[in-house]
């Protein structure tokens, strides 16, 4: 992925089906850091939005955690639309948050009291601010829903770490099942290398779609292809909370 707020946004495109041929594997490229995209958004930003966005992530740094029904840094959030733009939106609120140095507690608040795209900076947010598993439960609830730009926010890096086997294979059916394009799903190859299991799903799904009379997604076939590969023994991964993880 690279260091463009398009790789925080890339919405979902249409699946393709075709005969089954062998595919790449997926694009795997490092989450970019938030130091790439503080660089990214002074590069691109208009002076007013820089001055926007270095007073907010000063004032974050200044009040950070929670202070009473919302704190000012909330309310930055919700203004990094419009003084940002849309196509910035997305890395300003992930800027904001770690400014903050918000917790679990700040993060699940701004989850589920937030917008749609509030909810997505969150998401973006947890590689670089939650060290364990304890936002499992934002993750979760995002997988339930069907909005495909809260789906590819929910399977980034911070859902390879942490999710299980069982529930990790659940959301690349619900990827395949809702059109998220699986290259949205953060060390797919080396989660699915070997994953019997996962190829068992896929091959049950593709029979069913098969049987109603309905295409078999392009993505299905590439992630089946993965499942063909020997595992590998991951590296060893040292979480750095508030932003040196990336």
């Amino acid at each position: 992925m690279g260091v463009t707020d398009r790789s925080l946004q890339a919405a979902p495109g249409d699946a393709h089906t075709h005969t089954h041929t062998r595919h790449p594997a997926p694009d795997t490229a490092p989450t970019p850091s938030l130091a790439d995209l503080r660089h990214h958004l002074t590069t691109h930003l208009d002076p007013a939005a820089r001055t926007w966005l270095d007073h907010a992530l000063d004032e974050a740094a200044a009040h950070p955690g929670i202070h009473g029904p919302i704190s000012v840094w909330e309310l930055r959030l919700a203004e990094a639309g419009r003084r940002c733009g849309a196509a910035h939106a997305d890395a300003a609120r992930v800027l904001i948050l770690d400014a903050a140095r918000a917790g679990i507690d700040a993060l699940t608040r701004v989850y589920f009291q937030g917008t749609a795209d509030e909810r997505r900076a969150v998401l973006h947010a947890l590689p670089h601010l939650v060290s364990g598993p304890d936002a499992l439960p934002l993750i979760e609830d995002a997988l339930r829903t069907n909005d495909t730009r809260l789906l590819s926010a929910a399977v980034g890096p911070y859902t390879a770490r942490h999710l299980t086997a069982h529930a990790w294979r659940h959301a690349v059916l619900k990827c395949l099942f809702t059109g998220v394009p699986v290259d949205h799903v953060a060390d797919l190859p080396g989660r699915a290398a070997g994953d019997g299991e996962l190829a068992r799903m896929l091959g049950d799904y593709a029979a069913e779609r098969t049987a109603a009379g309905r295409t078999v997604p392009e993505d299905l076939h590439r992630v089946l292809d993965l499942t063909e590969s020997a595992p590998v023994t991951p590296a060893p991964v040292t979480d750095h909370p508030h932003g040196k993880e990336s």
